[in-house]
């Protein structure tokens, strides 16, 4: 089986390598690919190069925003496989339902613990394992708080 590609958008370094960490203690073979801010993000995306699986979102970085960015992403036919779990700090009802409707497939609040940010990862990734293929549309909306 294939690696499960990840593109990790987020502006806090510390968060990026918390996440790294985390996720190499993971029984699941994963390729990632960080990114600073949406801008970059976007550049890839559109680059012509391998789409990734899942993109874990930041909802909060500076030039272009996770909404803006679900948003480019869900308005472009090319892209609209991609899976997107929203990764954020915060917590309000009203994103999460904005988010949902804007096309995000799940929703995780950066835990505090670093077991939990390993549970919370592995629960997330490991529908992809499951299959041989993009996951599609099989990824229902969820919240992870």
């Amino acid at each position: 089986m294939n690696p499960i590609s990840i593109f990790l958008a987020d502006d806090d370094h510390d968060d990026r390598e918390i996440f790294m960490d985390a996720l190499s203690e993971l029984p699941i073979e994963t390729s990632v690919k960080q990114f600073e801010n949406g801008v970059d993000l976007m550049a890839e995306l559109y680059s012509g190069d391998p789409l990734p699986d899942t993109i874990f979102l930041d909802l909060r970085m500076p030039l272009m925003d996770g909404f803006e960015c679900l948003s480019d992403i869900r308005n472009i036919p090319e892209l609209s496989q991609i899976q997107i779990i929203i990764y954020s700090t915060s917590y309000n009802q009203n994103e999460v339902d904005q988010l949902k409707a804007g096309g995000a497939n799940q929703y995780i609040k950066k835990p505090n613990s670093y077991n939990q940010l390993k549970t919370i990862l592995y629960k997330s990734l490991r529908p992809f394992q499951s299959t041989s293929s993009k996951m599609n549309d099989t990824l229902n909306f969820s919240v992870i708080i």
